[in-house]
């Protein structure tokens, strides 16, 4: 039986009691999203086609991990401490996010990684120092795994405070939480066998990334498509005034204008069955060299591709001491893409209730301003605005930093990695924001026709349209001169039609054309979109 770690030795229960309360504090504050409802979206599996993180398909252990943190005693004064808002005023909003992402997620995916290496060295067998493990120490190894929480990641926070190291804590953590059981306990220097850090690390991140976007971003990312989807068709037939340039436009239907954003938003939701989530197992520079010198006759890049394609990942051959991250830089391209899709249709928003065309559901208790008391602010569409524009600084910095390293790789890969949560947590709170401001809106249908009503001279594109049609000479500038800065009637527009050398046929429907029915094809157009916006198919990564 493999003794403890030399470093460990030396440090008996003194050394342990003075880093356990800061141990205890850092894990606790990382992992103190404790949430007082059960989270909605932690019950699915996430591991997509062919294999799995684990044994236990549903990920209970992130609604559980959740659960256990809301039993925190200093949870709330966290929240008040937190030197960000997406650790305080806006936790609840995001704290579906803290297992993946948090420092208790990321030490628990390292020990998965670390866990899985040492089951798939013992199926090689080649390595005959390892043999294969019978069924009650896989069952030992997997239990480490499915009841893996708290008190385990405070645990390693402990260790990490002795070798200033944290994947190498991990390494220790599992020495010591396996020399109980007797075969284990022989192979224990095969934990973490030919391993660099960044091999535990890149496929520690993948996991997180793919559960996590998965499981907590997909699902709000389809429900605001659907609540745009459902704003198109049910105001497919509403006539509104266009603005271009901010001045009016020929009209359009306000389920057209919605139509516009689910069919961008959903074509953006497409585009992520194409990033393949990658990761890499080739040691320290990326030629599995000392794997070689250890078991000249295993074919170590078969067996690396072997392992993190069982992790449910995608294998990556080419790369040095760090997997180049390219991927990660595709995936947050597109939430990029999404946000900038999302804070157009904020401000749309924004503007269509400065206009009066939404107006605000006023919910009890609630206050617009601490001075007016009249005020109804569209706060949800401002908060989104600004969320999505801290998310798309940090996505956008990460998107174009990880794919450049210092020759093979350092600490600012490592230092920039553990942010990836914040992104993707201020894009979550945004889109949250994004649904609570369209479930508090509703249409003033008197406003929208009033705007048309007011801007007869909208007719002045489908008039020398036709008069174009009919050979009618310089049909424009005779409509600007009638348009262009003047005050335009219903009446005004009539007589002038009634003075075009047209046929009857073609004189007829322009007499009956009103502001509120030329909308061309916007009516169909509105109600097509939920063919166009497949959202079965859309939202994916395999």
């Amino acid at each position: 039986m493999s003794a403890p770690p030399p470093s460990l030795k030396a440090h008996g229960a003194a050394a342990a009691s003075l880093v356990a309360a800061a141990a205890a504090h850092c894990a606790t504050a990382a992992l103190a999203g404790a949430s007082r409802l059960q989270p909605r979206s932690l019950r699915c599996s996430a591991a997509g086609a062919g294999a799995t993180v684990e044994t236990r398909a549903p990920l209970d252990w992130a609604a559980g991990s959740l659960e256990e943190m809301q039993r925190a005693e200093d949870f709330d004064a966290f929240c008040l401490m937190g030197l960000s808002p997406l650790d305080g005023r806006y936790e609840r909003f995001v704290r579906d996010l803290k297992p993946f992402f948090s420092e208790f997620g990321l030490i628990r995916y390292r020990v998965i990684v670390e866990v899985k290496w040492l089951l798939k060295l013992s199926e090689i067998p080649e390595i005959t120092e390892v043999p294969p493990f019978s069924e009650e120490a896989q069952l030992f190894l997997d239990a480490i795994i499915q009841d893996f929480g708290i008190a385990d990641a405070k645990e390693v926070k402990n260790i990490e405070k002795i070798t200033n190291h944290d994947v190498k804590a991990v390494e220790y953590f599992l020495k010591q939480k396996c020399s109980s059981h007797p075969d284990i306990a022989k192979v224990l220097e095969f934990v973490h066998f030919g391993c660099t850090s960044e091999d535990i690390n890149n496929l520690s991140h993948a996991l997180a990334l793919k559960e996590g976007v998965i499981t907590v971003m997909f699902p709000v990312m389809i429900d605001i498509c659907k609540a745009i989807c459902s704003l198109a068709t049910l105001n497919s037939s509403i006539p509104m005034l266009s603005r271009t340039h901010g001045q009016p436009a020929s009209p359009t239907t306000l389920g057209k204008e919605m139509a516009n954003f689910a069919a961008r938003l959903s074509n953006i939701g497409k585009s992520f069955s194409e990033v393949k989530i990658l990761g890499k197992f080739a040691g320290a520079v990326g030629n599995y060299n000392a794997d070689v010198v250890a078991y000249p006759e295993v074919n170590w890049p078969k067996v690396a591709e072997e392992f993190v394609r069982s992790l449910g990942l995608e294998f990556n051959p080419y790369v040095t001491q760090i997997e180049p991250h390219d991927y990660i830089s595709k995936l947050f391209n597109l939430f990029v893409q999404f946000n900038n899709v999302l804070t157009d249709f904020d401000r749309d928003m924004w503007a269509y209730i400065s206009l009066g065309y939404f107006k605000q559901i006023v919910k009890a208790g609630e206050v617009g301003s601490s001075t007016m008391p009249h005020k109804v602010n569209p706060i949800d569409f401002e908060n989104s605005d600004g969320n999505l524009t801290m998310a798309n600084g940090t996505l956008s910095s990460l998107s174009m930093k990880l794919p450049i390293s210092r020759m093979q790789r350092d600490l600012t890969d490592s230092t920039i990695l553990r942010n990836l949560g914040v992104g993707l947590g201020r894009s979550l709170l945004a889109y949250k924001a994004t649904l609570r401001g369209i479930e508090k809106v509703q249409v003033s249908e008197f406003r929208l026709s009033e705007d048309l009503e007011q801007t007869w001279e909208v007719l002045a594109e489908p008039i020398q349209t036709v008069m174009r049609r009919y050979g009618i000479p310089e049909p424009y500038e005779k409509l600007k001169e009638l348009t262009r800065g003047q005050a335009v009637t219903k009446d005004s527009i009539r007589k002038f039609i009634e003075g075009l050398d047209l046929p009857e046929a073609a004189r007829s429907p322009l007499l009956k054309l009103t502001p509120h029915s030329y909308i061309g094809e916007a009516e169909n157009l509105a109600r097509g979109i939920e063919e166009v916006a497949d959202l079965k198919s859309e939202f994916r990564i395999e």
